[in-house]
């Protein structure tokens, strides 16, 4: 989403952790531009957990689901260029948001059951969330030593 990551983690963090209905009353009141976008990510994830429990024969029931977690990840910045006086040129930075709700269903006893997420980075979703492998970089090779000069006597 075309806003930046600091300003969708303050929407986000108002409905991490609470019930799907409470969260989307809170959406529907909150005042920020972000919010209707995040509304149509929650209900993105709603759908999904409707789809799991009835196409897919997985369990789920839509009273008991609660926001797991909610996060804003910074995207690709769009790098664009300003006029300044005196013909020169201000560089300034456009950022995206990557964002992502999981839902989880709670038991009679607190207890989490199955998760649904709902990603906005590709447009897909998915059952569970995908796990990235690290990668290291690679150690540099300790600087040579300079071998001394001979210094010429002057005749």
């Amino acid at each position: 989403m075309r806003v930046s990551p600091q300003k969708a983690r303050l929407v986000l963090n108002l409905i991490k952790g609470r019930r799907v209905e409470e969260a989307r009353n809170t959406l529907l009141f909150t005042k920020k531009r972000v919010a209707s976008t995040v509304g149509k990510l929650l209900q993105s994830a709603i759908d999904n957990a409707n789809f799991l429990s009835t196409e897919k024969g997985l369990d789920v029931d839509l009273d008991n689901l609660y926001v797991k977690t909610a996060v804003a990840n910074d995207g690709p910045r769009m790098k664009r260029v300003r006029p300044a006086p005196m013909g020169r040129a201000f560089r300034f930075v456009r950022r995206i948001a990557h964002l992502e709700i999981v839902l989880a269903e709670r038991n009679r006893n607190g207890a989490s059951v199955a998760t649904v997420v709902g990603d906005e980075t590709s447009g897909t979703r998915s059952a569970a969330p995908a796990k990235r492998a690290a990668v290291k970089p690679k150690a540099k090779a300790p600087a040579k030593k300079k071998a001394a000069g001979k210094k010429t006597a002057k005749k």
